[in-house]
């Protein structure tokens, strides 16, 4: 269950995103010479039925520049099948999308081309992630990205759902990207992988994590020698990488061994033992000593023993608020948690609701005795 380290991570990206956006607005107010507005902008907006007071309350800086190009921004929405109300949408959402050119929106949208089915699917995409699509100052490094991960194999819709959900990955020079790949592609082969392999290897783990691109080399590099300094081995560390889905790549040595000497501590055993906890449990690695006290806390007020943990770590994976829930529904089964296994608390929402059916219809349905005696009225 890796979607929590996800979200986890996905937080700090956007905030990147959020300082990026920043330095763009900047950019504009301080060439900005009258701090009024532009009620030529206001007018156009008005126009095409915006929502003036959305865009004052969240970016008044666009209102205030000199030049915008609301007519000719609304006018190539509409060219690709965008209703007016998308189109005031769009705009609500993204104002700073009046301030492109419309060379350069035009040069967007033959780029996103590339990707995308038609120009339906990708009128759908600018409603639903009009930042990503109107970020233009990137746009020969996001050219020459979408063409490297053509060439590597990567199908269309996965590069679409990076360019929405993973637009930073595309701002890095193509030099950047390729020499991360060829990173993990040389570790791939010298712990073992095989070339036949490698292809399928690399895509998944991309379609997995593209944030791994963001990654320098040298951590990448860093992360995999400590892992083989522990002890493990070749395929163990290739093991790692599949179930950890890259995110290995976003930590330290310090943060896992710190992570590790906690896990040591309270589990009382060997390195040995230790390594197949993390091999069975790869969070045991990834999450930090305070997240990993919070859940190991949460379990044991429920009476949960720290053998049943040890026994089951992947039950750390889950937030305490998932593991209190699932206790409560399991409990008034009749299930009880603290003697049995903590198997059945164990996965995704759908793997758990598996179990829980499971135990439900084994609770409701009748037991047949097969010797006992048939009463029969005369």
């Amino acid at each position: 269950l890796l979607w929590p380290l996800q979200r986890l991570n996905f937080s700090s990206v956007w905030n990147e995103l959020a300082k990026r956006s920043f330095l763009i607005h900047s950019t504009y107010t301080t060439d900005t010479k009258s701090r009024e507005e532009n009620k030529k902008t206001i007018e156009s907006l008005y126009r095409f039925s915006v929502d003036i007071k959305k865009i004052r309350r969240l970016k008044e800086w666009v209102l205030l520049q000199d030049t915008a190009y609301v007519k000719e921004i609304a006018g190539i929405l509409k060219e690709m099948g965008a209703d007016e109300t998308a189109v005031a949408n769009i705009l609500e959402r993204c104002p700073e999308a009046i301030l492109r050119t419309p060379a350069e929106i035009n040069s967007q949208r033959a780029l996103w081309q590339l990707v995308c089915q038609n120009e339906k699917q990708l009128i759908k995409l600018i409603e639903q992630f009009p930042e990503s699509f109107f970020t233009t100052e990137y746009h020969e490094n996001q050219k020459a990205n979408i063409l490297f991960f053509q060439e590597l194999g990567l199908k269309n819709n996965i590069i679409t759902r990076f360019l929405t959900s993973a637009p930073n990955i595309f701002y890095n020079p193509v030099e950047k990207n390729k020499n991360v790949i060829e990173t993990l592609q040389r570790n791939y082969l010298s712990f073992g992988g095989s070339h036949a392999n490698m292809k399928t290897w690399i895509l998944k783990l991309l379609s997995q994590n593209p944030f791994i691109l963001l990654n320098a080399s040298t951590a990448i590099q860093e992360n995999l020698e400590f892992l083989q300094k522990n002890g493990f081995t070749d395929p163990e560390v290739l093991q790692l990488l599949s179930k950890l889905k890259g995110f290995i790549f976003q930590l330290t040595s310090t943060t896992m061994q710190k992570s590790m000497l906690f896990s040591k501590n309270v589990f009382q055993c060997s390195d040995q033992e230790l390594k197949q906890l993390v091999l069975k449990c790869p969070a045991l690695l990834y999450y930090s000593v305070p997240v990993l006290e919070e859940r190991l806390e949460g379990l044991l007020k429920e009476g949960i023993s720290v053998a049943q943990i040890r026994e089951t770590p992947m039950v750390l994976e889950l937030t305490t608020q998932i593991v209190q829930y699932r206790i409560k529904k399991l409990t008034a089964l009749g299930y009880d948690i603290k003697s049995g296994t903590l198997e059945s608390l164990n996965g995704t929402k759908k793997d758990f609701e598996v179990s829980y059916g499971k135990i439900q219809s084994k609770k409701e349905r009748p037991i047949f005795n097969p010797v006992a005696p048939i009463h029969i009225e005369d």
